[in-house]
């Protein structure tokens, strides 16, 4: 079961604990001393922004995948044993529940955090808000965030004034 080299493995959990067996395997590590055999655990996540009731605008992290952590490690006996009794895991992604490594494609999809969607927009595009709390209002983009997924939109309000906001990608259409 000894390879030399670290990979990456994912793990599945039970829903929510994502966050307690990252935490625990890390710590685990740490106090054992294992930086050898396990070299990294993540959960992969994306931040996005949020306009709450009362225009309060927060930035809220989403798990890519719930239910799953990501381990870059050697795989030894003493490295699954740990990976798989942790409590919340309910064992690896793999045949039969064997630790089966991430290929290269894989691997960089998890190192770009996230698989980007497609830009469709420029400055200076028309575009109406479908969602939130300016849903229906129209405006002209002034800048793009292709790594946030966000446009800065100039958006008319019905008194003619021109207010910059920041608004997802996903919430906004060309028109």
């Amino acid at each position: 079961m000894a390879d030399s080299e670290a990979k990456w493995y994912i793990l599945h959990t039970y829903s929510g604990y994502e966050n307690k067996v990252a935490a625990d395997i890390a710590k685990l590590v740490e106090n054992r001393n294992l930086q050898h055999l396990i070299e990294d655990v993540t959960i992969p996540t994306v931040t996005r922004t949020v306009e709450k009731e009362g225009g309060k605008v927060v930035e809220v992290e989403d798990k890519l995948y719930p239910g799953y952590v990501f381990v870059k490690m050697v795989e030894t006996n003493e490295s699954w044993y740990i990976c798989r009794n942790t409590r919340g895991v309910t064992g690896f992604v793999g045949p039969e529940g064997k630790p089966t490594p991430l290929s290269e494609n894989e691997v960089r999809d998890l190192e770009q955090g996230r698989k980007e969607t497609a830009i469709s927009f420029e400055v200076g595009d028309r575009v109406a808000i479908r969602q939130g709390v300016l849903e229906g209002f129209e405006g002209e983009i002034a800048e793009i965030d292709a790594e946030r997924q966000t446009a800065v939109v100039n958006v008319s309000n019905m008194f003619g004034e021109v207010t910059p906001t920041t608004i997802e990608i996903a919430a906004i259409k060309k028109i």
